[in-house]
């Protein structure tokens, strides 16, 4: 194409043969470094896996994943090695990289956890997640700060870590139990949270009482305003991040990086569920950016975006989006996948496969193609 435009200019029109080679030039290295930056921009999905499910629609599911431009697939197994070991090849093979997604200090349907009572998180109203979990039955957590609750996650993390072919252990539910609610889910409970109400207010269990006293000589069950505590607040955001911290260790003697779902962005995690995320070592993050959910317009997810890249400089962690494709059309979906990339995320995951309209995987497919 250089060679053509000069051709027509002249022999006699050197200077602007120089321009015209030197602007065509530049536009040509842009489209080309355009196409690099689609290109290097990743795009997961979560996905839950039925054991009870066959090979055959497994790998189906993962083509159709591979196919659409999904480069990524963050697997739920319920934290079961065997399954997790079943489903990686049969993602590999289509060329998608397999992120092992555990529910962590949330573990619901947990066996070996049921058989301990005291392990689970209490509220600042006594009660405890094990009886009388907050908001949905599912709400089963576990205190962070016991040795015995800590050391069980931790070896989840580990058994994940170990098998073959996958890229990354996924840490899910990696906080405490939502002292707020996303706004637009408050009218489903009936609930109206402004101010912490000590019904959604974790851990104050023995264990965490006790260690909290030792070292700063006063029990937050006796503060008439334990929000406003700093010290009892980065207690806990502290424990949280000291499981992250381990997994990181655990996950990187396996050689495998460790990500996490977290809250949109680090101010907002840590407000909204002792999430400090932007403290931890974690290799990459995918907050969880669904602005449906807190009565946001599309930009809001630029927004979020770019706070938590911002909250993140420095550090060599990677921010990956997550979206929520459920309700959303073409046209919103497309521009918060440009909202993303606008805003320095290095790629987007939507929640979940399953949900994901064949018009919705057009608009997906089609950035490859840009």
């Amino acid at each position: 194409m250089v060679n053509l435009v000069v051709m027509r200019i002249g022999r006699e029109n050197f200077s602007v043969r120089c321009f015209i080679i030197l602007v065509l030039g530049l536009v040509l290295s842009g489209n080309a470094q355009n196409e690099d930056d689609t290109k290097d921009f990743k795009f997961w999905t979560w996905v839950t896996a039925d054991a009870k499910r066959t090979d055959k629609s497994f790998s189906e599911e993962f083509e159709k994943y591979a196919s659409n431009g999904i480069n990524a697939v963050l697997i739920n197994t319920y934290a079961d090695p065997k399954l997790l070991k079943r489903l990686t090849p049969l993602a590999t093979q289509h060329g998608l990289e397999v992120h092992g997604w555990m529910f962590t200090v949330n573990r619901p349907g947990d066996k070996i956890a049921q058989q301990h009572p005291e392990w689970y998180a209490v509220s600042r109203d006594g009660k405890s997640c094990y009886d009388e979990p907050p908001y949905v039955g599912y709400y089963k957590w576990l205190c962070p700060t016991r040795k015995e609750s800590r050391e069980h996650i931790l070896s989840l993390v580990k058994g994940l870590a170990q098998v073959d072919g996958v890229a990354s252990v996924h840490l899910d539910y990696i906080r405490y139990s939502d002292i707020f609610l996303p706004i637009s889910l408050l009218p489903k409970y009936n609930l109206k949270q402004d101010v912490e109400l000590p019904r959604y207010d974790f851990c104050y269990c023995d264990v965490c009482v006790s260690e909290f006293e030792k070292e700063h000589h006063k029990n937050p069950r006796n503060s008439n305003n334990p929000a406003i505590d700093m010290e009892w607040k980065n207690f806990r955001l502290n424990k949280v991040k000291a499981i992250v911290d381990e997994a990181y260790e655990i996950v990187h003697e396996n050689g495998k990086i460790l990500t996490a779902a977290v809250f949109p962005y680090p101010e907002m995690a840590d407000h909204m569920v002792r999430q400090r995320w932007d403290k931890w070592n974690v290799d990459v993050v995918l907050p969880m950016i669904y602005n449906s959910f807190y009565n946001e317009e599309i930009d809001w997810v630029g927004y979020a975006t770019g706070q938590g890249v911002k909250d993140l400089e420095g550090k060599n962690t990677e921010l990956h989006t997550g979206i929520y494709v459920p309700q959303m059309s073409v046209d919103e979906l497309e521009q918060a996948i440009r909202h993303v990339k606008d805003n320095g995320a290095k790629g987007a995951s939507f929640f979940d496969g399953p949900a994901i309209t064949d018009e919705q995987w057009r608009v997906i497919k089609g950035f490859r193609a840009e």
